[in-house]
């Protein structure tokens, strides 16, 4: 059976969604989400044309984003038609699940090269937007579930099962702030991102025919523990604010994949490979707790024990998702998000699960290190998990 490996991997800057709109809200979806593509070939070398299938995650599939945003992305640079390329929709970890897909094509001998990949332009097409008769509207009226809350609700309901605390969920969202500025400063961000030329909006919304170079997350601001307990709570009574949480944003990142021999037949090295990765269901009534039930089958499955993982990149929707977790399995927190995660770089939904993938990657390799495990909570109660090995 063809063994599947990472060859390359890279992701946008992260822009600054609404009420701020950052960089990256000149580009649209499609031109986004082709940004990456065009910096894979570039670094490998391949054809447009060797690509066989691309998998992509895209969470508000409406607008702009509709109609198979991945394809279009593709078609959207004029290169190549003959790539095949699906969107899917696994909330949060559809990028995430893309890789798996692409993966597992590779390994069942479906194709030899893919590209999985995610998108979100949050500024241009609203989360949400894709459902038009409001929260909950995709639900039966026979729904058997207990109460699935909102976003906000389930996460502090999760704060509230396991003793997290508005200092706790502070201290967290201060550390990756501090985290993700001294990443940047030191540079450990420049070999995952590269240099855009982004399209300068006028007041009136349209391009001005100038551009503007985008190098950076826009998400990093100067925090401090006063200033985040002078936030107030999203909703009244809980413990989460727009500094604890993780940020509305624009980008987009890809991961290619190949065979190992096809790999060897273009001197490409291979960089990593899967282990093991699943998408599991979590309890409906706290929603967003799933990094800890995949973290739980991915364990069972591999025989792998947190003392085997090297790195970890748990997605930072909300700092109780990410306390919550670490609650029931004690890593060691200095392996964990190292370089920040979501509340200081953001959180483009679609395309977070190709960029965790991809900061691992790079870190992986940065600190010699060998083993990187992946999870996020998940919209419809998933939660998503991966982990890979360096080769």
């Amino acid at each position: 059976m063809p063994e599947a490996v990472i060859i390359e991997a890279v992701r946008t800057p992260i822009g600054r969604g609404k009420p701020i709109v950052g960089d990256l809200n000149g580009f649209h979806p499609a031109e986004l989400m082709a940004l990456p593509f065009r910096e894979l070939i570039k670094r490998t070398g391949i054809d447009y044309s060797d690509v066989d299938y691309l998998a992509g995650g895209c969470v508000t599939q409406a607008g702009e984003q509709a109609g198979n945003v991945t394809r279009n992305a593709w078609l959207s640079m004029g290169e190549d038609y003959t790539a095949g390329a699906t969107t899917l929709d696994s909330q949060c970890g559809s990028a995430q699940a893309a890789n798996h897909v692409v993966a597992a094509l590779i390994e069942s001998n479906s194709i030899d090269i893919g590209i999985a990949c995610g998108v979100e332009s949050m500024s241009r097409v609203g989360l949400g937007a894709n459902v038009y008769n409001g929260p909950g509207f995709f639900q039966p009226e026979s729904w058997p579930w207990d109460s699935t809350p909102d976003q906000f609700t389930s996460a502090q309901r999760i704060a509230d099962n396991r003793g997290i605390t508005r200092q706790m969920v502070d201290e967290l969202a201060c550390e990756s702030q501090r985290r993700a500025k001294a990443a940047w400063d030191e540079g450990r961000f420049d070999r995952e991102t590269f240099a855009i030329e982004a399209p300068v909006l006028g007041e009136d919304g349209k391009p001005t025919g100038e551009t503007k170079t985008v190098t950076r997350d826009q998400g990093l601001r100067d925090t401090t523990m006063e200033g985040l307990a002078a936030l107030n709570p999203v909703m009244e009574g809980q413990i989460h604010t727009p500094g604890n949480s993780s940020q509305v944003s624009d980008g987009a990142a890809a991961v290619l994949w190949m065979s190992t021999e096809e790999a060897k037949r273009r001197g490409l090295k291979p960089r990593a490979r899967i282990i093991t990765d699943c998408i599991v269901g979590t309890d409906p009534y706290y929603l967003l707790d799933g990094p800890v039930d995949a973290t739980a089958r991915l364990f069972k499955r591999s025989g792998m024990n947190m003392g085997d993982i090297d790195l970890v990149e748990i997605n930072e929707a909300f700092a109780a998702v990410v306390l919550s977790w670490a609650s029931v399995y004690k890593p060691d927190m200095d392996k964990v998000n190292v370089n920040g995660g979501a509340m200081a770089i953001g959180h483009p939904v679609g395309s977070t699960g190709a960029r965790l993938i991809t900061t691992a990657l790079h870190e992986l390799e940065r600190q010699d290190k060998t083993t990187a495990l992946i999870t996020m909570c998940c919209g419809a109660s998933v939660g998503t998990g991966t982990i890979i090995e360096r080769i």
